[in-house]
């Protein structure tokens, strides 16, 4: 039987050394990915597209409002981290409106977090209101579609409001400012929120 052998005792098979790893072969195609992922995600809202953000808490029964930075209003995750921060007797209230459009309201209570959007459309073009549908586990909706609020309609049915009146509020046609408001006085805030937008947002 013929035997094969190498006149030069070496082997030029290709090496462990030369073949490429398989992880550097996908990594381009994961980069790929996430510049979808990225390339899909809203542009922040500016300063000029913020109307306010803005906590409510009571601390020793007495109602407190207070300005937020406008940077929360494109994070809900900080958002929800500074809400927590502040020394509310039962937890404290957020507040988010944006370029006169939709609102989120969050609400903190040690771990428990509810949230509300006013117009789920608003998350296919703002990030707070994407932040929100990826939080509640919801799909993006069609633009063409006639939607609505999704959330925790009953984030504040034990102070007063109940889930059908807040549903009834977040399809109202007025700017989100204004119903912002609405929901302010309805929770007993009025004098000592419209000191802190008209101060601090100039509404």
């Amino acid at each position: 039987m013929a035997r094969f052998t190498d006149t030069d005792g070496g082997d030029d098979r290709p090496g462990l050394d030369d073949l490429e790893p398989v992880v550097e072969l996908l990594e381009p195609l994961d980069e790929a990915e996430d510049d979808d992922d990225e390339d899909d995600y809203p542009d922040d809202a500016t300063e000029e597209d913020v109307d306010l953000v803005v906590a409510l808490y009571r601390e020793d029964g007495q109602p407190v409002a207070v300005a937020l930075g406008v940077e929360l209003a494109n994070d809900l995750d900080e958002l929800i981290a500074q809400l927590r921060r502040l020394p509310g007797d039962g937890g404290a209230v957020g507040l988010v409106s944006i370029a006169s459009e939709f609102f989120v309201l969050v609400r903190v209570r040690g771990k428990h977090v509810q949230v509300l959007l006013s117009d789920e459309l608003a998350a296919n073009d703002w990030p707070i209101a994407r932040d929100v549908a990826d939080f509640l586990g919801s799909e993006l909706p069609d633009d063409d579609e006639d939607a609505g609020p999704i959330g925790d309609l009953d984030i504040f049915a034990d102070v007063g409001l109940p889930d059908f009146e807040l549903e009834a509020l977040c399809e109202e046609d007025e700017d989100s400012d204004a119903v912002v408001e609405r929901i302010v006085k309805k929770l007993k805030f009025t004098p000592q929120y419209r000191k802190v937008v008209q101060v601090s947002f100039g509404l």
